[in-house]
């Protein structure tokens, strides 16, 4: 994977000091082996310094495009130093970064620095639905919310389902978690079937939402006692302390993507040092989506 050495933060800034620093970076990241027209495949090209844009020396073809084009900072106004700034943030603290930190950190917007992060998290998300679980699986259902209300699997709060591999000796490896509509067996047999693979061996207790998962494909094991799924409880008392800690709490609307965004780090734990050029790579091969999209 390309540009993914290990940075701390003296060398992202002596690696990164101004806007062509950055515009050095995101080329090569986008085009490791250099500029490959996405229209006509010619690796060839002119750059219009005054509109920032490179155009396919194909005189067939002559396609224009930017640095950003296609990818989550896709028509952007916010300079790339700071959106750089912004993903290594959002990358090395565990804690997270709240819109309104980043917004006082790099000097922006709330709802700028609100949108930019929503974005890095739609590209974390892209980036981890091309892994699915398998092996030894731990899942477990569970709430986030506010504290009162009604108890139990009839709650008001939001409600998700975590999953996690384990490893022989019962050590954690990756993790995957959903916001479903409720915690019937159709909402929860929806998770399972995008993020375990068919013949895994899947540890839950004894709700009835599980209860045919032998029949998909998966060699099921039910424990009786949430003491004998502890590394899913670990992360599931982890995310909310994430999600208040650092949030404040979220709308069931947004709550996705800040799963998302604590699974990605979760996943690449040991790889921290790596984590801001693993996430630009995210970052510009996702597709763009818009603040509208970001909203609704």
């Amino acid at each position: 994977m390309a540009h993914c050495e290990p940075m701390n933060l003296i060398e992202f800034q002596e690696r990164f000091p101004n806007e062509e620093a950055c515009e050095d970076y995101l080329f090569n990241t986008r085009w490791p082996d250099g500029f490959h027209c996405p229209k006509c495949g010619n690796n060839e090209f002119y750059f219009h310094s005054t509109r920032q844009l490179f155009q396919c020396t194909n005189p067939k073809c002559c396609y224009q495009i930017s640095l950003t084009a296609g990818t989550i900072m896709h028509k952007t106004r916010t300079p790339l130093h700071k959106w750089f700034w912004a993903i290594f943030l959002c990358s090395r603290d565990k804690r997270g970064i709240s819109a309104l930190a980043l917004s006082k950190q790099i000097g922006i917007s709330y709802w700028v620095a609100w949108s930019m992060l929503q974005k890095t998290r739609e590209a974390m998300i892209n980036r981890d639905s091309q892994y699915i679980l398998e092996g030894l699986i731990e899942t477990d259902d569970a709430f986030i919310g506010s504290p009162g209300g009604k108890p139990g699997r009839g709650t008001e709060k939001a409600k998700i389902v975590v999953s996690t591999s384990v490893t022989e000796e019962g050590k954690p490896q990756f993790a995957k978690m959903d916001v479903v509509d409720d915690h019937s067996e159709a909402s929860l047999s929806g998770h399972i079937d995008k993020t375990i693979k068919r013949g895994s061996k899947i540890t839950t207790d004894g709700f009835k939402g599980y209860s045919n998962l032998d029949k998909k494909g998966y060699t099921h094991k039910v424990v009786s006692s949430p003491k004998l799924l502890p590394w899913v409880h670990i992360l599931i008392s982890n995310v909310k302390a994430f999600i208040a800690g650092t949030y404040h709490g979220v709308s069931n609307k947004h709550l996705r993507r800040y799963l998302a965004e604590y699974c990605y780090r979760f996943n690449r734990r040991f790889w921290e040092s790596q984590l801001f050029g693993r996430l630009v790579n995210a970052v510009v091969n996702s597709s763009p989506v818009t603040y509208a999209e970001l909203t609704q």
